[in-house]
């Protein structure tokens, strides 16, 4: 018997990886307690190692932290990690040392699944999971980042994605999923809740077809901001049908042929250590290998 694929999977859209969110930090010295000491993460040793802005790894994602007045993405990021335990572990050792900040965690679980959510230092939230099918193969990475948007919002962001940008998106219920990538998400959640004021963080993605969305954003004067040949911002989400503005997120587009598509990531096990130490087992893999 021929075997039988549903070949439609493997659909990405023309959004094809969610690349980095980029957040300013106050201090290099408590963002590396946070991100790397305790989250197990990995400040990238090639590029962006001054004391004026920070380079994270997450598998191969970043974190991309400037020095700057904090900034707080309206909403969560979600971040796979290998192990729950041993991130739960790395957060308690850091806890006296992030005592008076915002920074707390929380473990969860329930027949959907169990996670950590973990508070940054300056409030910025973090929903952390084990690697499972719904993030693909990602061993450690960024799956989704989720916003908090206005009540009645989902239906239009998801056009805007649909129609802008070509890429794959539906509404559950009140959440609006664009796929960014394999295994990757933008998502948009409705919310009852006052939105704060956005503060100019943003997220960067990489696109396929680079100028069809240019195009289209330029003829609406949504074209926020032209910074080279590979790479073009724009900041409001507005619904494709009547124009109106829907929720601002800057958003830094890059084309694949943008020098740092797809470079390599360095990824530490942060389980290994000076006291604790085996041979050959200082870096970490992002994927768990292809089994088909």
């Amino acid at each position: 018997m021929v075997k039988t694929f549903d070949r439609s999977i493997e659909n990405l859209g023309n959004i094809v990886g969610l690349e980095h969110v980029n957040v300013t930090v106050p201090d290099q010295i408590t963002a590396t307690l946070f991100y790397i000491t305790g989250l197990g993460l990995t400040r990238d040793p090639y590029l962006v190692t001054g004391v004026v802005n920070m380079w994270v790894n997450a598998g191969h994602s970043q974190f991309h932290l400037p020095i700057g007045d904090a900034q707080v993405l309206r909403g969560r990021v979600g971040l796979v990690v290998p192990s729950l335990d041993g991130l739960a572990a790395r957060l308690r050792a850091v806890k006296g040392q992030l005592s008076g900040t915002s920074f707390g965690f929380r473990r969860h679980g329930n027949r959907n699944g169990k996670w950590v959510d973990v508070t940054c230092p300056w409030g910025n939230r973090f929903r952390c999971h084990e690697p499972d099918v719904r993030f693909g193969r990602t061993m450690l990475g960024l799956p989704y980042v989720e916003f908090d948007v206005p009540k009645g919002a989902a239906p239009g962001i998801a056009r805007f994605y649909s129609e802008i940008f070509s890429a794959l998106s539906s509404v559950d219920g009140n959440v609006a999923r664009v796929q960014a990538g394999v295994g990757q998400s933008l998502r948009f959640r409705e919310t009852d809740a006052a939105l704060p004021d956005f503060d100019e963080h943003h997220i960067q993605i990489y696109v396929a077809d680079f100028s069809g969305p240019y195009d289209r954003l330029r003829e609406r004067g949504l074209v926020s901001r032209e910074d080279n040949q590979h790479q073009y911002r724009f900041r409001d989400i507005v619904d494709p049908d009547t124009g109106d503005a829907l929720f601002t997120i800057e958003h830094e587009v890059r084309s694949m042929t943008h020098p740092l598509y797809a470079r390599p990531k360095l990824n530490r096990n942060p389980d290994q250590s000076n006291t604790r130490y085996a041979p050959d087992h200082e870096t970490q893999p992002w994927a768990v290998p292809f089994s088909g």
